[in-house]
């Protein structure tokens, strides 16, 4: 399916700009014409298709089902939503705004907001292209675990005495609200040039938010791929020792990136000898606890819980690292 990628880096690198495939740069720069093109490929194709499926969901229903659930299905369905809306840490504040005043407890809104930068449709698609359906299947679970437990956890020590008070203060205002109904199938309506319309702007605007990070992902990857001694992973992290996880999960923290630019990274590191782990809570970090995720959610949020959920983060992303890396075997 893919083969035709491979061909037109073959003709772009080897041809055209007359590379050798026996040198690094050559093995470098055919990487990175292959994995841009098959990428794009599946952004400007496969992201339309989906925005036409997504073209009826509405936020507001999804927030007000949301606060007509308990705790623990709250979890779930938080986690569930965001696994399959757009959205990241650019809009993680009106997103929090817009569910605590609707007063769903920080639990599940976290849960929400822990999974949606994690996966996305993009990733989906990505992983299943690269990595394969059963490591797609493995980072899904994962993602969503983390963003269950992490609700659950932050619940259970009542996180939102942290809130900012004007967040706060919404939370509270919100819990004496009915959940309304209004915004009800106001796209369920929408007909098909309508849908249309919707899928080509929002394909446009996902394609416009992350056709850089793409290069810089694969960029990266391409480095890594081409110019790492071969075996220099391997013989240095490829024996999953104990440590390597969590300086991975420390080494992601000062980055940034979403899950589409971070995944050809992802795939370079375990071509290279990285454990499934190790790379996992690398990328994990890289795309959910960086710094600037964190300078956003200051506004809501005060000092102490930024602090736990910091530390969660970290001590979850450790976690699956090293289960990861433990039973590896049987993957």
């Amino acid at each position: 399916m893919f083969a035709i990628f491979t061909q037109f880096a073959d003709w772009l690198t080897y041809t055209i700009l007359g590379l050798s495939p026996a040198t690094k740069l050559g093995d470098a720069v055919h990487f990175f014409i292959e994995d841009v093109t098959k990428i794009y490929a599946l952004l400007i194709v496969m992201i339309y298709v989906i925005a036409l499926l997504r073209a009826s969901l509405n936020v507001e229903q999804v927030r007000d089902y949301l606060a007509g659930k308990n705790r623990g299905i709250g979890y779930v369905l938080g986690s569930g939503f965001g696994a399959i809306t757009p959205f990241c840490s650019c809009s993680s504040i009106p997103v929090f705004l817009g569910f605590t005043s609707a007063g769903i407890p920080v639990g599940i809104t976290m849960s929400f907001l822990l999974t949606s930068p994690l996966i996305n449709e993009v990733a989906v698609l990505l992983l299943m292209s690269l990595l394969g359906w059963k490591f797609t299947v493995l980072y899904v679970v994962i993602g969503m675990a983390v963003g269950i437990l992490g609700g659950f956890f932050l619940d259970a020590i009542k996180a939102e005495r942290w809130l900012q008070s004007f967040a706060a203060k919404a939370l509270e205002q919100g819990k004496q609200k009915t959940p309304t109904t209004a915004g009800a199938g106001a796209s369920a309506g929408m007909a098909l040039s309508e849908r249309h319309q919707f899928a080509k702007t929002e394909s446009f605007e996902i394609f416009a938010r992350v056709w850089k990070w793409v290069i810089i992902g694969v960029g990266l990857g391409a480095a890594l791929h081409g110019f790492v001694p071969d075996g220099w992973i391997e013989q240095h992290l490829g024996d999953g020792q104990w440590w390597s996880v969590p300086a991975a999960v420390l080494l992601g923290i000062p980055l940034y990136s979403n899950a589409t630019g971070v995944i050809p990274v992802m795939e370079s590191l375990i071509v290279n000898g990285l454990p499934l782990g190790t790379t996992l809570a690398f990328c994990m970090s890289t795309v959910a606890a960086s710094f600037p995720e964190f300078i956003l959610l200051k506004q809501v949020m005060q000092w102490r819980l930024l602090a736990t959920l910091f530390g969660l983060l970290l001590v979850s992303f450790t976690t699956v690292g090293w289960l990861f890396n433990f039973f590896s075997i049987y993957l």
